[in-house]
């Protein structure tokens, strides 16, 4: 997927991100930090409505 076609991400997206990585805090999304770039990537998001 080429970045002008990307989905922005919305709160729902990174809420169930969150939830996916609380549930296992092992997993790569997790550790990796995904789960709180989503999150931030939601709260711009939000920003620009």
């Amino acid at each position: 997927m080429s970045k002008g076609s990307s989905t922005p991400m919305d709160r729902e997206s990174a809420d169930r991100i969150a939830d996916a990585a609380a549930g296992d805090p092992d997993s790569d999304t997790a550790t990796g930090g995904f789960a709180d770039r989503a999150g931030a990537a939601a709260d711009r998001n939000e920003d620009d409505c």
